[in-house]
């Protein structure tokens, strides 16, 4: 049998184990809900990746470090929906994660994916789970167009939500800056076969030939292949003003290398699918000087107020900039966090229904702005943002804020 004396020593230890090892005493009394959070982690948009889903960390761990939800204990499931075989996010490992947030009951909400193609698989499983998920960056139309809500709700209520707007808005705005600003009279298109870069490429064209834009042809890459050097020598032969490309990273590093070999003074720009550290790190300078790529949310730095505190924080926790999707990220947090806290406050369970339920009606002020939904989850704000790379030479030559110079705010069709 125990001493009272010795029994007290076990349990102090037990508490100090809890509390440094683990949850504290007090949150171990918490109800535990799970918030899960699936980006691409391997491969080509690692990078990205990481300094995006930090975005969501952040806004958890100071949820639960100010007790936001009296109560309640958030804990995140991060899973990596991208694979060293396909070397990129792959939709059959989307599927997967999405079946496993949806198997484990105490997900309420989901934070992501990264890519659209990932989006597509991952949306009919989640209706079917009613799980709602926030994705900061993945900008294809057709998961919320209600045209496609057999396919990619067949639930019946919208469960994917966006702090970003889509292509519908993202690929047709470059295609006003590129004729009204840069004055393009003729474009070739480029798209890395999956379903953002399809989708940004189609959007941009139609927009491009409505603005008289003469599209002198269209190809499709395999994001695998290593060489694309026939293709840009036939475009150099055809000497059109720009060249546009829809894609993410795994095919866009090479065309951005292989583009400045072959034709390094033509206008090059593509969609959110560029606007990444790759671009730096993995193209690099010469090759990524004057390419102008857009994100579809505004852009908020340290100057305005309601992202300064915000920057300063991402800063002190994981000791670099924030890019813009991991502002995104963190509006999304913010706005799981929120639906939790009103369901909770209700006296309510805090159930997958009732946080869906609550996203859906969400006005929350972030360090993007207000962000609401539409009756389909779309973001209310369809602000898209240009930049362009612009050597820096006194700054770090792989720093987001230093050498993605912002130009503004896309001309909206």
């Amino acid at each position: 049998m125990l001493t009272r004396r010795a029994a007290g020593k076990i349990l102090a230890g037990t508490a100090a184990a809890t509390a440094f090892g683990g949850l504290t005493a007090a949150e171990a009394a918490d109800t535990v809900v799970k918030v899960g959070i699936n980006f691409s982690l391997t491969g080509a948009d690692a990078e990205s990746a990481k300094r995006i889903r930090q975005g969501a960390l952040l806004a958890i761990e100071e949820a639960n470090a100010k007790k936001t939800v009296p109560g309640y204990h958030l804990e995140e499931w991060t899973l990596d929906d991208a694979t060293p075989t396909a070397g990129q996010y792959d939709p059959a490992q989307a599927a997967t994660n999405a079946r496993k947030f949806v198997a484990d009951k105490q997900v309420v909400a989901a934070i992501g994916p990264q890519m659209s193609g990932a989006g597509k698989a991952m949306s009919p499983i989640l209706s079917q789970g009613g799980l709602a998920i926030i994705t900061p960056s993945s900008t294809n139309p057709d998961i919320t167009d209600p045209k496609f809500a057999a396919q990619y709700r067949p639930a019946g209520k919208p469960i994917y939500f966006r702090t970003v707007t889509t292509d519908a808005y993202q690929g047709p705005n470059l295609a006003n800056y590129f004729a009204d600003t840069l004055k393009v009279k003729s474009i070739y298109i480029l798209d890395d076969s999956g379903a953002y870069g399809v989708g940004i490429a189609d959007s941009f064209e139609r927009q491009a030939r409505k603005k008289g834009i003469q599209v002198m042809g269209r190809d499709r890459l395999d994001p695998k292949a290593a060489d694309y050097s026939a293709i840009l020598t036939k475009i150099k032969a055809l000497n059109p003003d720009a060249l546009y490309y829809g894609g993410v990273g795994l095919a866009g590093v090479k065309v951005a290398k292989q583009a400045y070999e072959i034709v390094p003074n033509m206008i090059k720009g593509g969609g959110d699918g560029l606007y990444a550290p790759e671009m730096l790190t993995a193209v690099g300078f010469p090759a990524a000087e004057g390419w102008y790529a857009t994100i579809a949310a505004p852009h908020t730095t340290e100057k305005d107020k309601s992202a300064a505190d915000f920057f300063k924080r991402y800063r002190a926790r994981f000791n670099m900039q924030p890019e813009d999707y991991s502002t995104t990220a963190y509006a999304a947090g913010l706005v799981v966090i929120d639906a939790i806290r009103r369901v909770a406050a209700s006296g309510k369970p805090v159930t997958r229904e009732a946080v869906r339920d609550a996203i859906q009606a969400a006005k929350i002020q972030t360090p993007i702005g207000l962000v609401s939904f539409d009756e389909n989850g779309d973001l209310t704000d369809h602000t898209i943002s240009v930049f362009q790379v612009k050597k820096n030479p006194d700054k770090s030559l792989d720093s987001m804020e230093d050498q993605w110079r912002y130009i503004g705010v896309a001309p909206q069709a």
